[in-house]
């Protein structure tokens, strides 16, 4: 079983900064795609930003050149560093992780528990 363990959350105000953090651990052989999704009331789950085991990133248009998605790969751990916050990025934050418990395993897919993230003067 894997457990994945999100911090970071909080009240800033706009043009503040936040860094979140996403930790796995249990039985894990590798962790290929690694993710952050946002939920703000009355709206549907969205993807953040995205990252896979070599690096490569993906963003929502409306995050691109503050978020920064990141990952430590020894630590197993998925980072979301975002600058620039609007009250518009309000919403629960969860990282999302692939992952295979063994080799050959086929990847399953792992949630945090939610982090809320407040933007308001």
């Amino acid at each position: 079983q894997v457990q994945l363990v999100e911090s970071g959350g909080g009240l800033v105000q706009p043009g503040g900064f936040l860094r979140l953090s996403c930790a796995a651990s249990g039985s894990i052989f590798s962790i290929n795609y690694m993710a952050w999704y946002r939920q703000a009331p009355g709206k549907e789950r969205e993807l953040v930003a995205a990252i896979t085991r070599g690096g490569g990133t993906d963003y929502a248009d409306s995050v691109k050149g503050r978020f920064t998605i990141s990952r430590d790969n020894a630590k197993n751990t998925v980072y979301l560093q975002m600058n620039s916050l609007k009250p518009e990025d309000t919403a629960v934050y969860y990282c999302n992780l692939e992952v295979a418990e063994y080799q050959g395993d086929y990847p399953n897919d792992y949630w945090g528990q939610g982090t809320q993230v407040t933007i308001s003067s």
